[in-house]
């Protein structure tokens, strides 16, 4: 095992119960010196300390591993990005960014607080100067839900729990969960399902109590919206209390918040949690045979597998993300390290963008980041439900990923060289972070960075920088 110092973390957790130095080394059986050693990362965690950590705080060992780092560098390093303050700083392990997020981690999520809040003020100001358009002030409200779920590995475990209950009392699962929550709607609720009508996947009457569905809605599209009707009907207090811990969230976004609790939800009890873990773990991840199984579509089962982290009982951790040709990622779900910038556009080497290529076809990619961590990616094309001649079709890439060390418990490693890191793919988190100087797919100078211009040398890569050259006064 190498080594791993978590002092930080030992000190959010003891604090986080109120304990002393002395009460917990005294109930780890460690010294009061030995753990003041660990809290002060002057003594690498050990796997026997480890295991009495997670068993006394009810954590999962994840909780101690780099990946909260790494999400956190990745926070950060955007954040800076176009900030004004000259060229980042290095985000490569032992670079000044990473070292700032082990020693300091409290301190660099103040600067990433502090430097969004910033942005926001700015968008607010350019806006009412009627420089940029209202869509600045929502993409900031989708930003903070997304980092309220993002906090929380995309994993509620109230309301997993509470759907998998409401699933129990259903004979039937997935898609075949419908009727019983149609039943369920009339019978708890008075609520009647009536098909046909409103241009929207879903729309509640108060007045009349009645749920309307679009006409043609298949039965995994129909269970879903029921099951997050429910969620609001049964449990409006639970998505109140869950929305009123998200420090991350403002006015504005807590209405959002609430909504995606709801679909979280929804989710949770179409495809409920231990059943759905037992199929994935029997098909290894095998997405096409879990979409058969359950009744759902590709990109339904691709998003509840990135939110199986229960602890104790959990599986691959997976970030899922959706994006259109264009590149713009529109939905982004992560129970892993890795991070695409907020702005700047998504790597083009990613295979996220090769699915487009072969429409419905599976490709694979391992890549490998800046920081060295390499991932097993998948990603297939879904579209949307067709709206007639002559009218565009929704059409996006699903991707699915995992840290290389979970990739052989996918079917999708069949045949792949894991362990041989020349076979990956270098990509980025986004061309104005990323510091890979010589890539010939560049769109953008990393920010900050100075121009380096030589009459002499045409260089091959698209911008040439100088690094460790500071662009600010």
């Amino acid at each position: 095992m190498a080594k791993h110092f978590a002092g930080h973390r030992i000190r959010r957790l003891r604090s986080g119960v109120g304990a002393s130095q002395v009460e917990l080394a005294r109930r780890l059986d460690l010294s009061t010196s030995y753990l003041n050693q660990l809290e002060n990362d002057q003594r690498p965690l050990t796997v026997p300390v480890l295991m009495r950590l997670t068993a006394f705080f009810g954590v999962d060992a994840t909780y101690f591993s780099d990946d909260a780092d790494a999400r956190l560098v990745a926070d950060l390093e955007g954040a800076l990005a176009g900030s004004g303050l000259g060229e980042l700083p290095s985000t490569a392990p032992g670079g000044s960014v990473a070292e700032l997020v082990a020693r300091f981690p409290e301190v660099a999520r103040h600067l990433v607080a502090v430097t969004r809040r910033l942005d926001e003020q700015a968008a607010d100001i350019g806006r009412m100067s009627g420089a940029r358009p209202e869509a600045d002030r929502a993409q900031f409200v989708y930003e903070r839900v997304r980092d309220f779920f993002y906090t929380r590995r995309n994993h509620v475990a109230e309301l997993d729990a509470a759907a998998e209950d409401l699933a129990s009392g259903s004979v039937g699962v997935g898609a075949a969960i419908e009727p019983w929550l149609v039943e369920m709607l009339d019978v708890r609720y008075g609520v009647r399902v009536v098909d046909g009508g409103p241009a929207e996947r879903r729309r509640y009457d108060r007045a009349t109590r009645t749920v309307h569905l679009p006409a043609g809605m298949d039965g995994g599209r129909r269970a879903f919206q029921l099951a997050a009707q429910i969620a609001f009907l049964e449990h409006g207090r639970l998505l109140d209390e869950l929305v009123a811990e998200g420090a991350e969230l403002d006015d504005s976004s807590r209405a959002l918040a609430r909504v995606g609790l709801a679909q979280y939800f929804a989710g949770a009890t179409v495809l409920p949690y231990g059943r759905f873990l037992d199929a994935a773990t029997r098909h290894r991840y095998d997405v096409d045979l879990l979409s058969e199984e359950f009744g759902v579509g590709f990109e339904t089962v691709c998003h509840r597998l990135s939110t199986l982290q229960r602890p104790g009982r959990s599986g691959v951790p997976f970030l899922f993300v959706r994006t259109d040709r264009a590149g713009n990622i529109s939905k982004r779900q992560s129970a892993t390290a890795f991070h695409f910038s907020r702005g700047g556009g998504s790597c083009p080497l990613w295979v996220v963008h090769r699915a487009f290529e072969t429409p419905h076809r599976i490709v694979r990619q391992v890549a490998e980041m800046p920081d060295g961590r390499r991932y097993l990616w998948i990603a297939r094309t879904v579209t949307g439900r067709p709206h007639g001649f002559g009218r565009p079709v929704a059409e996006f890439a699903v991707g699915l990923g995992c840290a290389i060390e979970h990739a052989d418990r996918m079917v999708y490693a069949t045949g792949l060289d894991l362990a041989d890191p020349g076979a990956a793919t270098p990509i980025g988190a986004g061309c104005r972070v990323c510091d890979r100087p010589d890539c010939a797919q560049r769109a953008f100078p990393r920010s900050g960075a100075e121009p380096a211009v030589d009459e002499d040398v045409q260089s091959s890569a698209p911008y040439s920088t100088a690094p460790g050259v500071p662009s600010g006064p």
